[in-house]
């Protein structure tokens, strides 16, 4: 992870809450950004309330949706810099119902760039992060950053969308942003209990098997959180240079792993390989084999994952055993809901 200290800069943060925008957020404030962050709903087991750093950026409550809230994150609080998370990021919710991923995950990515271009004198750099999804389902693998964008799922397709929209505005307005095309990100704060790597955390240390929805064959590449967020953050970087402005980078392990393999893997760290998996293969929707050619960013950023996959799960597990030891209970039902409770910010003041 890099720690380099940054020039005097506010970053506005979107999907702050979520799981990779709580560890950029924690690394943005050790590197002494400033940190904006545009905030719907807060969680309280997010990892940005949890460990207090709600407390060190300027909360601004907003919805990606609405170009107003938007545009007054971006002018108001004279940001010079944007990283956007924020996003529906689950596949069978988007397959259940559309309309919500296509607004929060197009609309919601227009309106930033089109924030940041109305005040692109200010906003000097962009980093949108995009998705492995974005390219659909391919006959070749991996995926190279040449690969075309077609998604067909409407996550993928939302993914696709919010890809081409960003490189347009580069195109047609010369706004600086960069792309980065990831993997399945793990790690701990992740709190879509649906997701593979936590789900399976929750269920194990709640004495439970757990469960795999598809056959327990599609292979992914699994990135460790605090990889991801140094890619993203040396786009950020790096963002006004030729070789990065306008260009989108993959960033994975380059080893795909298949879903029983993980799950597997998870119970020997925990402890808990008796507990075997219900594979009740019902998913719909999921390309079956997806993994990244990372080579462009090793050339052009000199960046490589630090972690193995077994590392990063050996600190995804402790993060969620911390949290259920500071419970009174720690097999409580909040822990494993299935839809995170929300406050707003503005009305109660949340605390660790």
């Amino acid at each position: 992870m890099m720690n380099t200290p940054l020039e005097p800069m506010k970053v506005l943060l979107t999907g702050a809450t979520g799981m990779v925008g709580s560890w950029a957020a924690k690394v943005l404030l050790r590197r002494g950004a400033s940190v904006v962050a545009l905030v719907l709903d807060a969680d309280p087991e997010s990892e940005l309330i949890r460990s207090g750093d709600i407390h060190r950026v300027t909360v601004v409550n907003g919805c990606l949706e609405k170009y107003g809230d938007v545009e007054r994150a971006v002018n108001v609080h004279e940001v010079d810099a944007v990283l956007h998370f924020g996003a529906q990021t689950l596949v069978q919710v988007a397959m259940r119902n559309p309309l919500p991923t296509f607004e929060a995950n197009i609309r919601g990515t227009y309106n930033l760039l089109e924030a940041c271009r109305i005040h692109k004198r200010r906003v000097r750099r962009n980093v949108v992060a995009s998705s492995d999804k974005a390219y659909g389902e391919s006959p070749t693998l991996p995926y190279t950053e040449e690969t075309p964008l077609r998604g067909s799922a409407p996550y993928d397709v939302s993914k696709s969308c919010a890809d081409l929209l960003s490189r347009s505005y580069f195109h047609a307005y010369g706004l600086p942003v960069a792309i980065a095309r990831c993997g399945n990100i793990f790690g701990g704060g992740d709190l879509n209990w649906s997701r593979i790597v936590p789900g399976t955390i929750l269920s194990l240390l709640k004495g439970e098997r757990p469960a795999i929805r598809s056959d327990g064959k599609f292979l992914r590449d699994y990135m460790f959180v605090r990889d991801a967020v140094d890619g993203y953050l040396t786009l950020l970087d790096r963002g006004e240079e030729t070789s990065v402005a306008g260009q989108a980078f993959n960033f994975g392990p380059g080893k795909p792993v298949s879903v029983i393999d993980i799950v597997q893997l998870i119970g020997k760290l925990v402890g808990r390989t008796d507990l075997t998996p219900d594979i009740t293969n019902v998913t719909k929707g999921e390309i079956r084999e997806q993994w990244l050619d990372s080579s462009k960013a090793r050339a052009v950023l000199q960046w490589t994952p630090k972690h193995s996959l077994e590392e990063g799960l050996r600190e995804t597990i402790q993060w969620y055993r911390d949290g259920y030891a500071a419970r009174q209970d720690p097999l409580s039902p909040t822990v494993g809901r299935s839809r995170p409770q929300t406050r707003d910010i503005r009305t109660s003041p949340p605390t660790r």
